[in-house]
């Protein structure tokens, strides 16, 4: 990683160029991230072990214990599937499709499909977003953007602002991010920035891993109070854009050709019986993604109070005046959200928009088939 400049004043800048193949650095760099993972896998299952422990001794467990039991194990699972991401950008072997898209109303989208996280949260999103069109990989960005908003949420203790604008010389596009990163009352006027580590979690691994590999460089500056955060995009869309040939560039939706192309996102799988949980399961193994089961729309309700998933699948016997209500206030927040319902008999694949209905169908007979299609088509046509 680069040196930290530590100047007389209360703060510090951060520039995070891509390292170099052949950087001494390297192997280091990466001793670090493999023992950073083991410690954020291990901690928590190491609490999540002695809580078990107790429970066997005792054979009770009040609801506070069960819920802090999950989170645990949450966070392990979610620091190896981070360590999986950062491994899968690293390789070197991800053939991105550059698309011209709309940064500010990609910004937009996510703002929204996640005000409920951050609302529970308390946090207030402040977006200043001049329109601006870049050149990337649409799954890319939509990891990138999830990244910077875990960062920031990790850290933020009230307000997170947002803008984007474009420089005036070369006329790229900037994203920036700032929040702050200590309570007002605590930041003293001769204290010091904080310790990297205390903002260099997993996830701010993974947001320099994946701008690294989108070739966007990013700066980060900190001081006693606030952390500030830019990304660069160097294509910018213009009528002549140096460097980049018609035959780079995809006009409209181009599925990208990355093996796991939507990995990281959320699904929410709302089925009573084991047998479909499993056959879901098994059929979206490989594709990355963060799954969770529910038994119920009660419980499907419940578990989005505080945040949305990107996708829901759903079971055809769950359907009907509770899912109806529940589609149409996620809806309401979020109009392109995915649902996915799994009929109970069939062999054929229903896209939404499909007979007026925006709710996609697959038949139980071809789930292995076609639900991961099914999900990555329905899912990128947001990005």
């Amino acid at each position: 990683m680069s040196d930290i400049d530590r100047p007389g004043s209360a703060g510090s800048a951060r520039s995070h160029p891509a390292p170099a193949a052949d950087d001494g650095e390297t192997a280091q760099r990466w001793h670090r991230l493999v023992a950073e993972i083991g410690a954020a896998t291990a901690t928590p299952l190491t609490s999540a072990l002695e809580r078990i422990h107790t429970l066997i001794t005792s054979g009770k467990i009040d609801r506070a214990g069960l819920r802090a039991l999950r989170d645990e194990v949450e966070g392990a699972r979610q620091a190896g599937m981070t360590g999986q991401q950062i491994a899968r950008f690293a390789s070197g072997r991800l053939r991105q499709s550059h698309e011209r898209l709309q940064l500010a109303d990609t910004l937009k989208s996510l703002l929204a499909h996640r005000h409920r996280e951050t609302q529970s949260r308390g946090i207030v999103l402040k977006p200043a977003l001049k329109a601006a069109e870049v050149i990337v990989d649409a799954s890319l960005l939509f990891s990138l953007l999830n990244t910077v908003l875990d960062w920031a949420l990790a850290h933020a203790q009230s307000n997170i602002e947002f803008a984007i604008d474009i420089k005036s010389w070369p006329q790229n596009a900037r994203l920036t991010c700032r929040f702050a990163h200590r309570p007002a009352d605590q930041a003293g006027e001769n204290e010091r920035a904080p310790e990297p580590a205390a903002l260099e979690s997993l996830t701010w691994r993974l947001l320099e891993q994946t701008a690294w590999t989108m070739g966007l460089p990013l700066d980060r500056r900190d001081d006693a109070l606030h952390s500030l955060l830019t990304i660069e995009f160097p294509r910018t869309a213009s009528d002549e854009i140096e460097g980049v040939t018609a035959m780079e560039i995809d006009e409209g939706f181009a599925p990208s050709t990355n093996s796991k192309p939507l990995a990281g996102s959320h699904v929410l799988v709302v089925s009573s019986r084991r047998d479909l949980r499993v056959q879901i399961r098994d059929a979206l193994r490989s594709m990355g993604l963060v799954i969770d089961f529910v038994g119920s729309i009660d419980e499907a309700s419940e578990f989005c109070r505080d945040g949305l998933p990107h996708a829901m699948i759903i079971e055809s016997i769950q359907r009907g005046e509770k899912f109806a209500q529940l589609r149409e206030e996620i809806g309401n927040e979020v109009p392109d959200f995915v649902f996915i319902e799994i009929i109970e008999e069939g062999n054929t694949f229903e896209m939404s928009g499909f007979s007026g209905s925006n709710v996609a169908r697959v038949g139980r007979d071809v789930i292995e088939s076609s639900l991961p299609s099914a999900l990555m088509f329905e899912l990128s046509k947001g990005l």
